[in-house]
This record gives C-alpha cells, structure tokens and sequence, in this order.
C-alpha cells in the first residue's frame, strides 16, 4: 500500500529536541538508558517531553524498566493550543527518525466513539512535541507498536476523569488489557528555582505515588504547580486503577539544573510507573 504524504505525521522537533540522524538518536538514546533495569509489566507510566539533553535520561531510564506492549495509548499536554480541546488521531502513521508507527485504527476509533469530549482533529497533532518526543525512546526498545495519539488542552477535572474512564472501559470491553499500556507526557514544575521546583515536585509525584487524581489537581492549584502534563497524568491515573492498578513509583527525578548547571531557574522532570 502507498502512503499519501496525508497518511503519515511527520516529525515536528527533529533536530530540535532529539537528533534527526538515525545513528546518533540511537547514540543519543543509548547513553541514557539504565542496562540493570529489570522489566516489568506496568498498566501506566509518566515520561517528560523536554529536549533529550535535558529530560532524555529520565524518560528512557524510566523505559528501560518497563515491558513495552503491542498497543499504547499515549496522552500529551496541548502547548501550541491548535486544535480541539480534547484531540484524537484514529488513521494514518507517525514517522520519527526510527521508521513509522502506525495507528491503532481499532483502539482509536472505539475510544473516540464512547468518549463524548474527545474529537477527531489533526491540527492539535501537527506541531505537538508531547507525544512524539516519546516515540523514539519507546522504538529504541521495541518497534513494532501501535498508538493511539491523544492531546489535551482542558483542565476540567470531570472531563479528564471520564476520559480515562472511558479508555478503561474500551479496554475492558475489547478484552485487550494484557497488550495495552498507557503513557501520560509530562514534565514538572517549570523555570523557578532548583529547590522551590524539587518542593513543589514532590507535592505532586507524592499525589501520583497514591494514585490519587483528584489531590493532584487539588494541590497543583493549591501550590500553583506548573507540571504542564497534568491532565494527561490524571486520565492515566483514572484509567489505570480502573484497570487494576494498585501501585506506582518513581524511577527517577531530575531538573534542568543537573545538565545546565543553572539553579536558578529550572524545569523538573519525574518518570513514574503505574502497576
């Protein structure tokens, strides 16, 4: 089958938050991944999405400790605010430097159909590095996924916990659960101090540790946490306890500062899974 240029997303920030160059992406990645990781299986887990320099280490350690499934459905905060507000992609291919990863048209189309807040919309994908930025790390690993892309630009609590409702009961319904895995795109608390930041962050990993969405949001309002992913965070949460979670943890915790040196103003970046 020939593919339209219209079929395939091609990559926004390669070259920008990761090397274009397929030899030295996986250079890049290699460096970083954790080779005394043991895998498990996990229903959910939090990547940040910032440039590989600053946030790589913690998306592919926290990878390298998970058993990546044949079906991911993965969710993204809305930064270029294009777009519907709740934005699925249920045809066509992703291409990154590492090859094209196709959509699970199957998935896709169920979790659209049973979710009244979610729309059918391109235009949020385009120019979003939230989720491709995760890709190439995943490919690294395994190549042969599927995804189901969804991008988020509401803060409504009530539509984010019957999005992640939702996608639980698609799953459970179409007795997948075993091959599916869901993947929140988050980075942490943005551009204050190295240790307000690590405060701040800490509040709200502590929240995600209790699989607890709605403190979460209660305490980033509260303390005016900046963590840019959160309503991607907080359907995974919904989505994966429905699902049989019981437990999360952090993999590993950094800020800007350990790459650039400069304490004063930081982003934090937490990887976390969810089992």
């Amino acid at each position: 089958m020939k593919l339209s240029d219209m079929d395939i997303r091609k990559p926004a920030v390669a070259g920008k938050f990761y090397p274009s160059d397929a030899a030295n992406l996986k250079k890049q990645i290699k460096g970083f991944i954790d080779i005394s990781a043991v895998k498990q299986d996990v229903i959910g887990c939090m990547l940040p999405h910032a440039g590989y320099i600053y946030s790589g280490k913690v998306a592919a350690q926290t990878v390298s400790n998970v058993n990546i499934k044949d079906r991911i459905i993965l969710l993204g905060p809305n930064h270029t605010g294009y777009g519907a507000e709740l934005s699925i992609v249920t045809k066509g291919f992703w291409q990154t430097p590492l090859g094209q990863i196709k959509i699970d048209e199957e998935l896709a189309e169920q979790v659209l159909k049973q979710n009244p807040y979610l729309q059918e919309d391109n235009l949020a994908h385009l120019y979003e590095h939230s989720l491709e930025v995760e890709l190439p790390i995943l490919q690294y690993f395994r190549s042969d996924f599927k995804i189901t892309p969804i991008v988020i630009l509401s803060d409504e609590i009530k539509k984010l916990k019957k999005t992640g409702e939702s996608i639980a009961q698609c799953i459970i319904n179409m007795n997948i659960k075993g091959s599916v895995m869901i993947i929140a795109s988050s980075d942490m608390t943005h551009y204050e101090s190295k240790e307000d930041a690590e405060r701040k962050d800490k509040i709200a990993i502590q929240s995600i540790l209790e699989l607890n969405e709605d403190q979460l949001m209660e305490n980033i309002k509260k303390f005016n946490i900046t963590m840019c992913g959160r309503a991607p965070v907080i359907v995974m949460i919904t989505a994966a306890k429905i699902l049989g979670a019981k437990t999360a943890k952090l993999i590993k915790y950094q800020t800007s500062a350990d790459v650039s040196g400069d304490t004063y103003s930081v982003v934090g970046y937490a990887g976390m899974i969810v089992y």
